[in-house]
C-alpha cells in the first residue's frame, strides 16, 4: 500500500506553480523524508496530502487511494504542522479533551501516561511550557489519534538537540512500535540521516528524487581525482554533480562502478544521504537558472527532471 501517491500533481497560487506535474509513491512501513530548500513546495505538498487545499491540476490520493481530505482518509492521518501551534491559554488537560472531542478516535489513556513520562502536568498551560514540551505536547495529541500515517512538518526547527533527540525517539518508537508510517520534512539533514530510510527530494515545484535511501545510496558514488581531468570523465559517465578546485575534481556519479572500472588516478568512496541531497539540489538549481541539467542516467522511478 502507498501512503502516499500523486500523479501530474500540481498547485498554483494566482500566476505561480508551488508544485508542477508531481508524480510520486511512497510505499507504507517507512520513515520517508521529505527534503528541499525553501520555496521548494514541501509544505504545499503535505497540505495537499492532508487536505488542508486541493489540487489545481493531478490527483492525490494517501493510504492506499482514498482521496486526500475525504473523512476516511482523515481518521487515518495525523498531522503536526510547523511550530506545534497549540492554544496557549489552555493546559494540558484541556488540549486532550478539545481533540478527543474533535476527533472520532482518540486514546486518552495512551495521551495521558505520555504525557506523565514527559513529566509535562496536565495542569501547566501550553504558553508556559517550552518548545520542546510544546512540541511533546502536539505530537502526543497526534498519535493519540492512533494514525496510520503522521505527517510531520518542520518539527524540528525551533527545537535545541536535546529536545530534538527526544521528539525523534518517540517518533522513532511510534514507527516500529506500532507501526505508523512517518513522512517528516526537515532541513536538519544529520538527523535525517541517522532515521530516514526513504527519501524524497523536491526542489523548484519538482520531485527530483524518491526511493528508499539504501537503494539510493547504493546507486551512487563519490570520484575524486585530477582537477585536470573532471571535465573529460564528467562526459563518460552519468555524473549528478561535478565540483572542482584548483587541483581536484569532485564527481558524483550514478551507476555501477563495477561496469565503469574507477580510472587511474582516482579514488572511489560511498556517498552519504547529505552528499546525495545536496548534489541533487545544486544540479536543479544549475538546471533552472542555465537551462536543462545534464541527462543523470537515473531510472525514471528514482528521478524526475
Amino acid at each position: 500500500m502507498n501512503v502516499i501517491e500523486a500523479n501530474d500533481l500540481g498547485k498554483r497560487y494566482g500566476s505561480t506553480w508551488a508544485l508542477h506535474e508531481c508524480t510520486l509513491a511512497v510505499p507504507e512501513g517507512h520513515l520517508a523524508a521529505l527534503v528541499g530548500p525553501n520555496g521548494a513546495g514541501k509544505t504545499t505538498l503535505l497540505n495537499l496530502a492532508v487536505g488542508l487545499t486541493d489540487p489545481t491540476s493531478g490527483t492525490i490520493s494517501v493510504l492506499g487511494g482514498r482521496r486526500a481530505g475525504s473523512l476516511s482518509a482523515l481518521d487515518g492521518i495525523a498531522f503536526v504542522a510547523q511550530n506545534a501551534p497549540l492554544y496557549k491559554t489552555l493546559s494540558a488537560a484541556d488540549l486532550l479533551h478539545e481533540t478527543r472531542n474533535l476527533n472520532r478516535h482518540f486514546d486518552q489513556g495512551y495521551a495521558e501516561r505520555r504525557l506523565g513520562e514527559l513529566g509535562i502536568p496536565l495542569s501547566q498551560k501550553a504558553g508556559k511550557m517550552s518548545g520542546g514540551q510544546q512540541a511533546q505536547v502536539a505530537l502526543t495529541l497526534a498519535l493519540a489519534r492512533r494514525p496510520q500515517l503522521l505527517v510531520l512538518d518542520e518539527p524540528l526547527a525551533n527545537l535545541d538537540p536535546l529536545a530534538r533527540e527526544d521528539f525523534m525517539a518517540t517518533v522513532m518508537t511510534a514507527a516500529a512500535e506500532d507501526g505508523v508510517s512517518v513522512v517528516l520534512s526537515s532541513h536538519v539533514l544529520a538527523e535525517l540521516e541517522r532515521v530516514a530510510d526513504y527519501l524524497v527530494l523536491v526542489s523548484h515545484g519538482n520531485i527530483q528524487v524518491s526511493g528508499e535511501v539504501e537503494d539510493l545510496l547504493a546507486a551512487h558514488h563519490m570520484l575524486t581525482g585530477p582537477a585536470t581531468e573532471s571535465e573529460r570523465l564528467a562526459q563518460q559517465r552519468n555524473v549528478v554533480h561535478a565540483s572542482r578546485s584548483a587541483s581536484q575534481g569532485l564527481l558524483l556519479v550514478r551507476g555501477d562502478s563495477i561496469a565503469s572500472p574507477v580510472p587511474p588516478g582516482w579514488d572511489e568512496r560511498a556517498v552519504t544521504l547529505e552528499e546525495l541531497t545536496m548534489a541533487y539540489l545544486r544540479e536543479s538549481g544549475a538546471a533552472t537558472s542555465s537551462g536543462p541539467a545534464r541527462d543523470s542516467g537515473a531510472d525514471p522511478s528514482e528521478v524526475t527532471r
